[in-house]
């Protein structure tokens, strides 16, 4: 774990270059030698509190939909070309999503809450 933790954190290329924080799950994989790690490049870790599945819920969706969407469609020759795939993927997803919700609150079926975390969507054809 320590050298992902040097890889995420690496001046160029690293995924973590410019963020101030990491939000995680409680996994103990997560431990203090990389946590500092982490801290010595101004990146805090916040952990998700016990027993929070919602909190996760949509990181999770959305590692679902990009493997299912996109990373189990393709034959990727090496990082670089993993990297592209990931941003214009999310590109997309970002993007219609937005053009999603925008639709439905020019039609008057904005989402309409149901509890902590949940929503659901108005309107007779179930967006």
């Amino acid at each position: 774990m320590n050298q992902i933790g040097r890889t995420i954190t690496d001046a160029a290329n690293g995924i973590l270059n410019g963020k101030r924080y990491l939000i995680h799950d409680r996994d103990p994989l997560f431990t203090a030698e990389f946590q500092s790690l982490l801290k010595s490049v101004d990146v805090k870790c916040v952990k998700l509190p016990p027993r929070s599945p919602n909190l996760n819920a949509y990181a999770e969706r959305f590692v679902r939909t990009i493997k299912e969407s996109c990373l189990e469609r393709l034959l990727l020759f090496g990082e670089k070309e993993l990297r592209t795939s990931v941003r214009e993927f999310t590109t997309h997803y970002l993007s219609s999503t937005l053009s999603i919700r925008l639709h439905s609150k020019r039609h008057g079926r904005g989402r309409k809450t149901v509890g902590a975390g949940f929503s659901s969507h108005g309107g007779g054809n179930g967006m």
